[in-house]
């Protein structure tokens, strides 16, 4: 009887592409960020997923690596704990990072867009 698939997680690279798109779509949802004209700031902000399924996936190799190790069972829990709480701390810095770089960028331009606002007026 076949408990789990023959491939790990680790190398199913749908899986991890998977969980790339239902988070940049997230957090294109949950940010709902201001679209003024800005190509940079808005790539800068998809690429936060990207360092925080990087981070997951970092996390995930640590864990089976520390399986095959004669560790002592409870050692390996209170590693892969920290490295979990590792990932929380990381992903909540971001989210405060990415918000406060949101409301900066929204303060400078007006609701008419950064565009007319460097428009000179005749």
């Amino acid at each position: 009887m076949l408990y789990a698939p023959k491939t790990p997680a680790l190398r199913r690279w749908r899986l991890w592409f998977g969980a790339l798109l239902v988070a940049e779509i997230g957090w294109f949802v949950l940010t709902r960020p201001p679209f003024s004209g800005h190509l940079k700031s808005v790539l800068l902000l998809a690429l936060i997923p990207v360092a925080v399924i990087g981070y997951v996936y970092l996390l995930a190799a640590v864990a089976a690596f520390l399986e095959q190790r004669d560790w002592d069972h409870q050692m390996k829990q209170v590693i892969v704990i920290m490295l979990g709480l590792s990932v929380g701390f990381f992903v909540s810095v971001l989210s405060a990072i990415s918000t406060a770089s949101i409301e900066a960028s929204v303060a400078e331009c007006p609701p008419g867009g950064c565009d007319s606002a460097q428009a000179p007026a005749e």
